[in-house]
């Protein structure tokens, strides 16, 4: 099983894109600043939209659709499901 996942900042801050197929372990290292990188920088720590694929290639292709989109329709498609953009790790554990 693959994810695509969202994480923020904050509540309409900014916004990083990813995927990959173990959200609990990824989600952590992110949280943790494992890896240097974007979210490390910009300390984008909050789950706050996934999505399951059911292999990497689906995944790969709904990540890199959303990539490409404004970013008013990425935080549309966060609050149709998260309005309050609530941190969705624990949830996951």
């Amino acid at each position: 099983m693959y994810y695509m996942y969202i994480l923020a900042s904050k509540k309409n801050g900014t916004i990083y894109v990813g995927i990959t197929n173990d959200l609990v372990r990824r989600v952590w290292e992110h949280k943790n600043d494992v890896v240097e990188g974007f979210t490390k920088k910009y300390s984008v720590h909050s789950l706050v939209y996934y999505e399951l694929a059911e292999n990497s290639v689906v995944a790969i292709e709904r990540e890199k659709q959303i990539k490409k989109w404004k970013r008013y329709w990425k935080v549309k498609l966060i609050e149709e499901r998260n309005k309050e953009w609530k941190d969705l790790y624990i949830n996951i554990l």
